[in-house]
């Protein structure tokens, strides 16, 4: 097998020398080339291109957004940007993950950051697992906002299902939905498409570090009819409001009188490298003895997620959906969970909202 060939953009000479570096110790990998700027970076991915692209948020000339967009446009290639961990940063690498990024890397400390090698670990394993996705599910769909769901009668055929032969007993009802690599795409399809009195309210994690899930929240609140909100500890579940666990914290589902609540937790170590976890989400809505569970499960790497369902499968009212492997950007969470045989539906992306809607109908 033939090294995976890297393109390195940024405006600094010392981050494309330093990040050429850490690949370069790596045998997987070989620097085709670098560029200082989105202009340049475009004209080389066309030309030489590369199996994955790192590529900087802020630039002269064509900014990494943009440089991005035509780069989906013109030659789509796994990217992986690198950001700063400022309010516009975050906010910009959110939109960078819309328009097809597979990843990000926050930089330690600023555009230019000194002590860039505290992250070179996490920068050869995202650029190795960028290099194996499919190139198929890069394209972005131009049209941002999707059409909520009015009428669940008429869904499409999904690729697998099994009966459910009756529908929920239980009044009080929770969405749950975990992803992580190739997720804020998955989320913008999904959360776009679920109607403001959705009779349930839905409780997210994405894998993603602290500083950043803020910025998700309020990027998808803005184009969703339902209300997205970084959850808060605390605070009572309400329907039609989606709550995104905070990078850092687990996010646990509690009883407070009739009520549902968040609570977050920063003490208990990660699960599986993650803090926040699917798995962790999971049991905590398993407690719930009274509670009717949709959970979904979507692109990600890694298995995150399936342990939590197989417990909520022993016991409880419990319906079960996995993204596709035709539209996953990494089809590791799902397959796992598929593979566990606890999936009552395997859907594509753009049809997971209306196989939620026809079970919370049920």
């Amino acid at each position: 097998m033939g090294k995976i060939r890297v393109l390195i953009v940024d405006d600094s000479a010392f981050m494309r020398k330093m990040i050429s570096s850490f690949l370069e110790e790596d045998h997987r990998f070989e620097i085709v080339a670098v560029a200082r700027n989105g202009k340049d970076a475009v004209e080389k991915v066309k030309e030489l291109k590369p199996d994955v692209v790192t590529l900087d948020v802020e630039m002269p000339i064509l900014n990494g957004i943009d440089a991005l967009k035509e780069i989906m446009r013109v030659e789509p290639v796994p990217v992986v940007m690198l950001s700063s961990t400022t309010k516009e940063g975050a906010e910009n690498t959110i939109i960078a993950m819309q328009y097809g990024a597979v990843d990000f890397i926050a930089k330690p400390s600023g555009a230019i950051s000194l002590d860039i090698d505290k992250v070179k670990d996490e920068i050869i394993q995202k650029v190795y697992h960028a290099s194996k996705v499919k190139k198929l599910n890069l394209r972005f769909d131009s049209q941002i906002v999707k059409s909520p769901i009015t009428n669940v009668d008429n869904c499409s055929k999904i690729e697998k299902s099994v009966t459910i032969s009756q529908g929920f007993s239980l009044s009080k009802k929770i969405i749950c939905i975990g992803t992580s690599t190739g997720g804020p795409r998955a989320l913008q399809q999904v959360l776009t498409r679920i109607p403001r009195d959705v009779d349930a309210p839905i409780v997210v994690v994405q894998h993603m570090p602290p500083g950043f899930t803020k910025s998700l929240a309020d990027r998808l609140d803005s184009i969703s009819e339902i209300h997205v909100k970084e959850a808060q500890d605390g605070e009572v579940l309400k329907r039609g409001v989606a709550y995104i666990a905070p990078g850092g914290f687990h996010l646990k589902v509690v009883k407070v009188g009739t009520s549902l609540a968040v609570k977050l937790d920063n003490i208990t170590v990660p699960r599986n490298g993650h803090r926040p976890a699917v798995d962790v989400l999971f049991e905590s809505v398993n407690e719930l003895l009274d509670v009717a569970k949709i959970a979904v499960i979507m692109t990600g790497m890694g298995s995150d997620g399936t342990e939590g369902l197989k417990k909520l499968k022993q016991s409880g009212e419990v319906r079960s959906i996995a993204e596709s492997e035709e539209t996953s950007v990494v089809f590791g969470m799902p397959k796992t969970a598929i593979a566990s045989n606890k999936i009552d539906v395997v859907a594509r992306l753009e049809k997971i909202a209306e196989e939620i809607m026809k079970m919370m109908s049920k």
